[in-house]
């Protein structure tokens, strides 16, 4: 008798127990039955949404401490007869790079530029190089790359926002003693050769950028233009290595010091910097 008791002890336990997981599995699969019938529509399960990729935020860097980066062909030429030309070139400018990251860059820095080509293989093409111009306003901006393939100088000039560019990646973030580096076409191949398969060298978001002060040491004459002249305010050539003392006393000649007392040839686009700093930031956040 007393087996039989704890038999049927036993057997009581395990049918609670049963019943019990009975009752939770049916109250798991009618709750999900009310969620799908819930979010989808004539009995059909709806799509599957995965969940949003997790946003990570530097709580270390703020608006302060980040440096402030307008592009330069944001800001309007001086002989602009048309304002509102601008303002709409700046929206479809705006809306571009919501899709396309256009990152910061100077003359002299190191940049891959992944753009479609229909004639490429996998129908891409990449070319790295040397930002040697940055030119145009608005949307007809544009720079130039430059690399030395097999020997032979290659250039690629891209505009900025065009819809063919995939991507633009800085691989090494500096500036140069000059705005304008066209005379690295001038200069030695060494100065202009760039690895393919060279590795991104991190940079901060903040501080200054780094100004690489090299001086470049350029071929025999004769040269595209004559860089010696005070007109091209060159500071990045190694001038006492190509050029005589009285090469330097003539080229000396065709300076014009009067020209820095002129102040109509200056172009103060401090408020028109903020202005356009201040809208861009406002619409890039909607």
């Amino acid at each position: 008798p007393e087996l039989c008791t704890s038999g049927l002890i036993r057997l009581r336990v395990s049918s609670k127990l049963y019943i019990n997981s009975h009752n939770v599995c049916q109250g798991v699969l009618s709750s999900s039955a009310r969620l799908l019938s819930a979010n989808s529509e004539d009995g059909q399960p709806s799509k599957f949404t995965p969940p949003p990729k997790p946003v990570i935020v530097d709580k270390t860097q703020t608006g302060d401490t980040l440096r402030r980066f307008l592009s330069p062909e944001f800001i309007p030429p001086r002989q602009r007869t048309n304002p509102l030309k601008f303002a709409l070139e700046r929206k479809d400018m705006i809306a571009r790079r919501k899709v396309l990251n256009i990152p910061e860059f100077y003359a002299g820095s190191i940049l891959a530029v992944t753009m479609a080509d229909p004639y490429a293989n996998g129908k891409i093409n990449r070319f790295v190089g040397i930002c040697i111009q940055r030119s145009g306003k608005g949307l007809g901006a544009t720079f130039v790359l430059r690399n030395i393939i097999d020997g032979q100088g290659v250039e690629i000039c891209y505009e900025m926002y065009n819809p063919r560019i995939q991507q633009i990646e800085v691989l090494k973030l500096e500036k140069r003693l000059d705005d304008n580096l066209m005379y690295l076409r001038d200069a030695l191949p060494e100065y202009s050769t760039i690895d393919f398969n060279m590795n991104p060298v991190s940079h901060t978001a903040n501080g200054e950028v780094p100004v690489n002060p090299l001086k470049v040491k350029m071929k025999p004459k004769p040269w595209s233009k004559r860089w010696e002249r005070p007109k091209y305010k060159v500071q990045g050539i190694r001038f006492d290595l190509c050029l005589t003392e009285e090469k330097m006393e003539e080229a000396k000649k065709w300076d014009q010091p009067w020209l820095e007392f002129d102040m109509l040839r200056d172009y103060d686009t401090t408020k028109i910097e903020e202005k356009i700093w201040k809208e861009v930031q406002r619409e890039m956040n909607k």
